[in-house]
């Protein structure tokens, strides 16, 4: 998509949902650069200019963005952590660190109503994937134009900022799951797990290859329940944002009153600039509110007016929208971030046991 409006709905979707992704083009490709195709003499390292190009690239293509915002926010993740235990002491503890406190116990508490074992390694490992898991969902809550288009500003075509809407990623998790699961039913039951895998549900040599199938089926079933889950509903989460984020775009070119400033000012053309202004203005405007220097009322007055004002009628719609299936999608986000968490506790534990 150019750095303009997209040219359809379709082609708008697709740009949003396309990965920054650096793989290895075969020679012979036939790639088309600025408006010229010229065939490749050899395999070429690139970023994919499309969908046909990350297609070529195959399985050993690396989802750049997706990399970037997960590893970015699991160090954010670790730092804030850090920073926190750093300041742990024998007062009563206040802001933030009363926050991640809350938390720790939280997960902790699920650690011990779920886990029938004894682990060092599991409750670090659930608080590590139930805060990572969340922010990476909470990066949905961000609006889905504002960070692609500054690195369309910037020459970066193609930005997915929420890992968890890659099933690469979803499923790169689930996996590291599964191998813990493995390597700890190999641990603890040794020849006994072999021994589950053959000899249930029918306690006969007879039996084994069958036994062996349908256990096989549910252990393959774990991982792959748990990525799909995760990607399957933040994907739709994301779609549904993408799609009432066309709102935004239905006004312009139709002056003041329909498109606001945006439309008046640029036409047909989005600027990623002014609405950076007027997220920076509601950000502002919300941290006033929280401090009790304006009241609620006033404050969505204050916000109504700005997205009026920006982006006229059809923005102010859209954004009504966004704003209403932000506040349900935080539910989700939260949701999903738990349940990754309880059943990874849960299969670990199922690791650790010794019956069946």
């Amino acid at each position: 998509m150019a750095v303009g409006n997209p040219s359809s709905t379709t082609e708008y979707i697709q740009h949003h949902l396309q990965n920054l992704v650096y793989g290895k083009l075969p020679a012979g490709f036939e790639r088309e650069v600025d408006g010229h195709s010229h065939i490749l003499m050899a395999d070429t390292w690139t970023i994919a200019q499309g969908a046909a190009e990350v297609s070529a690239m195959g399985f050993w293509a690396i989802h750049v963005d997706s990399m970037a915002w997960s590893v970015g926010l699991g160090l954010c993740f670790c730092l804030f952590f850090s920073i926190c235990a750093a300041k742990i002491s024998h007062d009563p503890p206040k802001g933030f660190i009363n926050f991640i406190e809350l938390i720790v116990e939280f997960v902790d508490g699920a650690v011990k109503d779920s886990f029938t074992g004894v682990n060092k390694l599991v409750a670090p490992l659930a608080l590590t994937i139930f805060v990572w898991v969340f922010l990476m969902n909470l990066m949905d809550l961000i609006p889905v134009d504002l960070i692609p288009m500054v690195f369309m500003a910037a020459g970066i075509e193609y930005q997915k900022i929420v890992p968890s809407t890659d099933p690469n990623v979803t499923m790169g998790m689930a996996l590291g799951v599964f191998v813990l699961m493995l390597f700890y039913n190999f641990r603890i039951k040794g020849l006994g797990f072999f021994k589950e895998l053959t000899m249930h549900p029918f306690n006969h040599w007879a039996f084994m290859p069958i036994n062996l199938f349908m256990e096989l089926v549910g252990l393959l079933a774990k991982p792959f329940s748990l990525g799909l889950r995760l990607f399957g509903n933040m994907y739709a989460g994301e779609m549904i944002f993408i799609l009432i984020a066309m709102m935004f775009a239905a006004g312009a070119g139709t002056g003041l009153v329909g498109g606001g400033l945006n439309a008046y000012l640029f036409g047909e053309e989005t600027n990623v600039f002014l609405w950076l202004v007027i997220f920076t203005l509601v950000c502002f405007i919300a941290r006033l509110n929280l401090n009790d220097k304006i009241s609620t009322p006033f404050t969505i007055g204050l916000v109504l007016s700005l997205l009026t004002l920006g982006g006229g009628i059809y923005a102010l719609g859209g954004g009504l929208m966004q704003w209403g299936w932000a506040i349900f999608h935080i539910l989700v986000i939260t949701l999903q971030a738990f349940i990754f968490m309880v059943l990874t506790i849960v299969y670990l534990s199922m690791a650790h046991e010794e019956g069946h």
